[in-house]
């Protein structure tokens, strides 16, 4: 004989308490870890820091790059971290638009790496800059037909709309925090206080809110597919034998897709695990992101194949030349590890459902990350060697590029630096939104009452 089902047998959803507690949880523990943690990255941005003195004081002389080598790792890397920074309106915006709620838990994640990323990409075009101090005359000086001017407004204008997308759906939680971490350190209570704007719940303040979310959810995509297609332009509006392609705008979005989503998959397997959020990032969040890791890398394989494959048929001299450093010469070992494990390998093993759970796709994705860098050194430095005119009677280091101590150090510290703004940005606010996970679950009436309360607690 079966056992009756009662009502107190039966699970029971949560209520908006618990999932407040739950996300707010996290912020109440600066454990050792992290503070170890934010002390390992500082050291690496003072290491960066005074890397780039001597390079700064010195020159460019401390690098490689030279006559033939003129961009080096410090546009590669300005070229990976505007691709990183493309998945803030992937997530925040193409999704939502789409009316894919599967993914609202991870846009706050999205938006975060998207400001850490544009941020360092704005700083990766100020050091590669021999002269840094004369960073005004681009303003003051530039010329409206160059890229250049483009792109330095693009990216600014990017990054002050990243930091709006951000913040906006902030604002109700911070509301939250204002109210419930009164046991915070001063600053931090007078930070939410200053943030949340007075905040209250009331429908006049949602109803401003939805509308100005919807602005910059719009807004921010002609900018984000603008950012990557004005990069592509400072290489495709050269002559040179491997940049000079039509294809480079949409093949560097397809590119960026791919970063981005390897990197906000990584961020979810870390912030899942430290702050135990499987609750609220399930496995289910990680086979979706897969599943759109897969899509775009496949349309990504697409521009690859035609990158290759139209010059590859013509084969013209430099072409030719260009091709064969890449497929069979020096530059064939990075090529060919980028092209197998960076992009085929993960995408036959994330076909296979198993693949696709959170360790294992955390593994795939730092290889498709890594890959994804190592691109951007495959577009910015061997075409570079292969210019119109013969190369004749220069020193042997001159015919190729290999970063010095230098370069590496201050890369390294760029992406401590993206680290450390995501690291502070969630010591500081709740990575998963609260006010859309309690909409999610189908417990807004009890957000509502909670809001209300509060509004009686503040006029009394």
């Amino acid at each position: 004989m079966s056992t009756p089902v009662t009502t107190s047998t039966l699970p029971q959803a949560p209520t908006f308490e618990q999932v407040r507690e739950d996300l707010i949880r996290p912020l109440h523990k600066n454990t050792f870890a992290n503070k170890l943690w934010i002390r390992f990255l500082i050291v690496i941005i003072i290491l960066g820091a005074i890397a780039y003195s001597h390079q700064l004081i010195k020159g460019l002389g401390v690098t490689d790059m030279r006559d033939y080598s003129a961009w080096g790792v410090y546009i590669a890397n300005f070229v990976f971290w505007v691709a990183v920074s493309l998945i803030g309106s992937l997530i925040s915006s193409i999704l939502k638009l789409l009316h894919q709620n599967w993914s609202n838990p991870l846009s706050r994640i999205a938006e975060m790496i998207a400001l850490g990323a544009i941020t360092m990409a704005a700083a990766s075009i100020v050091i590669d800059m021999g002269r840094p101090d004369r960073l005004q005359n681009v303003v003051l000086h530039g010329r409206l037909q160059s890229p250049i001017l483009w792109d330095f407004f693009v990216v600014n204008t990017y990054l002050v709309i990243s930091i709006i997308l951000l913040y906006l759906p902030l604002i109700p939680d911070i509301a939250i925090l204002r109210d419930r971490m009164t046991d915070s350190p001063p600053w931090q209570r007078k930070l939410y206080k200053a943030l949340s704007l007075g905040w209250h719940g009331t429908q006049e303040q949602w109803r401003l809110l939805r509308r100005s979310m919807i602005v910059m959810i719009i807004l921010i995509l002609p900018v984000a597919f603008s950012i990557h297609t004005v990069t592509s332009w400072l290489f495709a509006v050269n002559s040179r034998t491997g940049w000079h392609s039509t294809i480079f705008g949409p093949y560097f979005i397809a590119g960026a897709f791919v970063a981005g989503s390897a990197a906000v998959i990584i961020a979810m397997y870390v912030f899942r695990k430290r702050h135990k959020l499987q609750q609220y990032i399930t496995d289910r969040h990680f086979n979706m992101m897969n599943k759109l890791l897969v899509l775009t890398m496949l349309l990504y394989l697409y521009f690859n194949i035609n990158e290759y494959l139209v010059p590859g048929y013509t084969w013209q001299r430099l072409d030719g030349e260009h091709l064969r450093e890449l497929f069979l010469g020096h530059q064939a070992p990075l090529f060919w590890l980028t092209q197998i494990l960076g992009l085929v390998a993960p995408i036959v093993l994330l076909l296979f459902r198993r693949m696709r759970k959170p360790l294992p796709s955390l593994i795939i994705s730092i290889f498709v990350l890594l890959g994804a860098w190592m691109k951007r050194m495959l577009i910015v430095i061997p075409t570079q060697f292969h210019p119109e005119f013969p190369i004749q009677n220069v020193p042997k280091h001159f015919l190729e590029y290999i970063p010095t101590y230098t370069e590496y150090v201050i890369s390294a510290a760029t992406l401590a630096g993206a680290m450390l703004i995501i690291t502070l940005l969630v010591r500081v606010f709740p990575v998963v939104p609260i006010w859309e996970e309690a909409h999610d679950r189908g417990i807004n009436k009890i957000f509502k009452a909670e809001k209300t309360s509060n509004i009686h607690e503040n006029e009394a």
